[in-house]
């Protein structure tokens, strides 16, 4: 016969599976629903045997059978209640310990994420860092011996330009630029082609002996180019041109043949014009300086060839371009515009003469140069200029 556990409560069965149900009737009172989430599934543990039974004596066989009855039913009852509240607490613990699992592994992951955001390049240097540092540590000797071995190849320097001396002439005070077309034309060619060199100015007052002996008989302008004088201005251009050639330095020569001609009469006119003393000279050299420069005017207002073929002169076919050759000072304006500018001071101190303005063209070039620093920074003071026409300009006779 099985035996058979019996409580108010709860009924035990020894099944011959060895697994015991539990039948729980839940009490009127209680309103609270629970559901089985399926998180513990265990099954109830076998009850454990039963203490063999003591020998009958003599005192307990004149017990009566009810209060053995009671006792045993008390017995078991309590036996029973304290395995249900211990499978209880055993499935709440589990329960616990899962929750406590699922809240770690959700703080484990959200804390991830987190440190993966904020984990910046530096971090991750430095986490690379302190992983690579008993490598590092253990490879600088190997690396600082390599070194040794192999040394880095050092770039190569560049190369210097030349060694540009050019000597100007001085001013009235012996340091300052002093009125020479010629020397300017120089130093304007020099500043275009973007080279270094140094300028020297020479009072021919006071010439050093170093000087003499450098360039004897010669005045300025000349220039040293690598050791070597050089003192004829038309073959010093010639010379820079070959010399500083592209691709380090730009061409400075006129495309066409024409912007080298232009204006080359005007300087001539002038000089008549200023040194005349004859007032009846005066209007006819006024008129022939007058045509020069409207035939400079036409030519910087007539398009050239290639401003035709690409199409980009406008107003009835007249030229907008800034300079003599286009819209880039070329050897050409190095040579016309010094000696424009002289024109230009020195008529209007000494012959109250101005260039006429309906000289459209050359007004343009002129206001186009005057923005240019190779220009207006190799210019002579006006006053330098005048100073120097002096004793050249004729005072008319009455």
């Amino acid at each position: 016969m099985e035996p058979v556990y019996e409580n108010p409560e709860f009924t035990y069965e020894n099944q011959s599976s060895g697994i015991y149900d539990l039948t729980y009737e839940e009490p009127s009172e209680l309103t609270v629903e629970y559901e089985n989430t399926g998180r513990a599934k265990a099954q109830i543990p076998t009850p454990p045997p039963l203490p063999p039974p003591r020998p009958p004596t003599e005192e307990r066989r004149s017990s009566s059978s009810s209060s053995s009855s009671s006792s045993s039913s008390s017995s078991s009852s309590s036996h029973a209640e304290d395995e249900d509240k211990g499978e209880a607490e055993d499935c709440k613990r589990e329960d616990e310990r899962e929750e406590d699992q699922e809240e770690k592994i959700e703080v484990e992951e959200s804390s991830n994420e987190l440190n993966w955001e904020r984990r910046s390049p530096e971090a991750e240097a430095g986490a690379d860092g302190r992983n690579s540092s008993r490598r590092s540590s253990s490879s600088s000797s190997s690396s600082s011996a390599s070194e040794k071995e192999e040394p880095e190849e050092e770039p190569e320097p560049e190369k210097e330009g030349p060694k540009i001396q050019l000597y100007v002439k001085a001013g009235s005070d012996g340091e300052s630029i002093g009125n020479c077309p010629f020397s300017q034309r120089l130093f304007m060619i020099l500043w275009l082609k973007g080279v270094v060199f140094n300028v020297t100015t020479v009072d021919l007052k006071r010439k050093p002996a170093d000087l003499h002996n450098l360039a004897p008989g010669t005045h300025p302008p000349f220039l040293t180019f690598q050791g070597e004088v050089l003192t004829d201005v038309n073959k010093v251009e010639e010379y820079l041109e070959e010399m500083l050639a592209p691709p380090k330095y730009p061409k400075l020569a006129a495309k066409n043949r024409e912007s080298n001609a232009a204006g080359n009469d005007i300087f001539a006119k002038f000089s008549a014009f200023v040194k005349n003393k004859r007032p009846d000279k005066n209007r006819a050299l006024e008129k022939s300086l007058d045509k020069c420069l409207a035939k400079l005017d036409e030519y910087l207002t007539s398009p050239l060839p290639d401003e035709v073929e690409g199409g980009h002169h406008r107003d009835e076919g007249e030229s907008k371009r800034k300079y003599l050759d286009g819209d880039d000072l070329t050897l050409a304006d190095c040579n016309l515009l010094p000696k424009l500018h002289v024109v230009k001071v020195v008529s209007k101190k000494y012959r109250n003469y101005d260039i006429p303005s309906d000289f459209r063209g050359l007004w343009r070039y002129l206001g186009n140069a005057y923005s240019r620093d190779e220009f207006t920074n190799t210019c002579a003071a006006d006053v330098e200029i005048e100073l120097a026409y002096k004793d050249v300009a004729k005072r008319l006779g009455k």
